[in-house]
């Protein structure tokens, strides 16, 4: 074990400093969101943004003296427990938003425990495709590691939280592309999901915006034709495993890989319609064409936009912007945090936090190249993928190049739940990299 000075000297401080800024950045621009056009402060935000903040930084400092190869003992436990929690929220948890996702603590206090569950679904996984990394061609190592994803994914799609539920899908294949699981069943993955989403959103796209609705493509996603289908696909899929079963033909088993994943995406579709509200595939409805309801659904990519393009190069300068201080854009200091700073730190401002998160992800993928351990550089995966998908998800949604998800961005956006967890998986992999050369 490395004593306390020792861990301290190999502490990644850069990746520190980094966060600090984007943490120190959020709560000024938190603070700049809760002042009105009169210039009055109407909320204290900021304030709790600070505590978070602050225990959320002992929290990540405090977890690098966890030892990296004791991780591995507790992971299904860890895993295990906050299913059980997920399932308790399901059932019991507070509305907020429209979702059953929160465990109310006292007063307004609460925890979103499908944050917490992000650090523990990847520390099960990265144990999982580590104790199997000796067969990585395995259909049914695919399938296990993808049901360790799936399970609180679904249960989170219940709540129905549809942001959160998303994120689960590029961790695991983060932590799938590090831990050896076959590209092929990746692409599959990736053609499956994308038939599901959208089959998903063709039915309001169809209504409100094409100009001219394909009567072709109402087979896909109306029923019974749907079924149909999918019926027609099972059938395709039994001859092309038959054929290849008894002729070896390689085009067989791709005819098969396609007829899956037809079966899976329209079924998928099918289920996400039953699930999601109007209102949550409106949004990705809108993403692609924000003039189908400008005062609705599409407000907040239209506002958003006019606060990065009204920025220019230097910006407006702190608390002088307009489009958040006469509330045009709503959830502010949470979804579009990322438009307030545009909006008076310009061009300049983007660039800034563009850059901090580079750096932040670039040093911990660099730290992969010193480790021996497969579970440490799973770990490790799966966090910078969550740290970039949010990053991503959030920055593209305000600019109007991403579909609006309710994804926070990390170490800047007000919240508590999403910066604990964020600092929980930083102070590990800080931990880690701390005893790269640790035999």
């Amino acid at each position: 074990m490395l004593s306390v000075r020792s861990l301290v000297k190999s502490i990644d401080w850069i990746i520190v400093s980094a966060i600090v800024v984007l943490m120190v950045i959020g709560i000024l621009f938190i603070y700049s969101s809760g002042v009105n056009s009169e210039g009055i402060l109407i909320n204290n935000e900021y304030v709790k943004q600070i505590i978070w903040a602050v225990s959320g930084l002992l929290l990540m400092l405090g977890l690098t003296a966890v030892e990296p190869k004791r991780l591995p003992d507790y992971t299904a436990l860890l895993y295990g427990a906050m299913m059980v929690i997920l399932v308790y929220t399901r059932l019991f948890g507070k509305v907020v938003n429209g979702a059953r996702s929160w465990l109310g603590l006292f007063g307004d206090l609460g925890i979103q425990p499908s944050e917490f569950m992000k650090i523990a679904a990847i520390l099960f996984l990265a144990r999982y495709l580590d104790s199997t990394k000796h067969e990585p061609a395995s259909f049914r190592r695919f399938t296990v590691s993808f049901g360790i994803m799936l399970l609180p994914m679904v249960l989170i799609l219940s709540q129905p939280d549809f942001g959160t539920a998303l994120v689960y899908f590029p961790l695991y294949l983060g932590v799938a592309f590090i831990g050896g699981i076959t590209l092929r069943y990746l692409a599959f993955l990736l053609l499956t999901g994308s038939i599901a989403i959208v089959m998903t959103v063709m039915p309001l796209w169809q209504n409100l915006v094409a100009t001219e609705p394909s009567i072709v493509l109402r087979i896909f996603y109306e029923e019974p034709y749907v079924f149909f289908v999918i019926a027609l696909a099972g059938f395709a899929f039994a001859l092309s495993v038959l054929g290849y079963r008894f002729f070896k033909k390689r085009y067989y088993y791709w005819l098969s890989f396609l007829a899956l994943s037809i079966i899976l995406g329209l079924s998928a579709s099918i289920a996400g319609h039953m699930v999601l509200k109007d209102y949550q595939i409106m949004r990705l409805v809108v993403f692609l064409d924000p003039s189908v309801d400008p005062l609705g659904s599409g407000w907040n990519i239209v506002q958003s936009i006019t606060a990065i393009g009204s920025g220019g190069f230097a910006g407006k300068g702190f608390l002088q912007g307009t489009q958040s201080h006469y509330r045009y854009l709503p959830q502010q200091s949470t979804d579009f945090i990322f438009s307030i700073i545009s909006e008076e730190l310009g061009f300049i401002g983007g660039i800034i936090i563009f850059t901090l998160f580079l750096v932040i992800a670039l040093r911990l993928l660099l730290s992969l190249r010193t480790l021996n351990s497969a579970f440490q550089r799973n770990l490790i995966a799966g966090v910078v993928s969550m740290l970039l998908f949010h990053f991503m998800i959030n920055a593209g949604m305000a600019m109007g190049i991403m579909p609006i998800t309710g994804i926070p961005l990390l170490f800047l956006s007000y919240g508590g739940s999403s910066l604990w967890a964020i600092c929980m998986g930083i102070g590990l992999c800080l931990g880690i990299g701390a005893r790269r050369y640790d035999l």
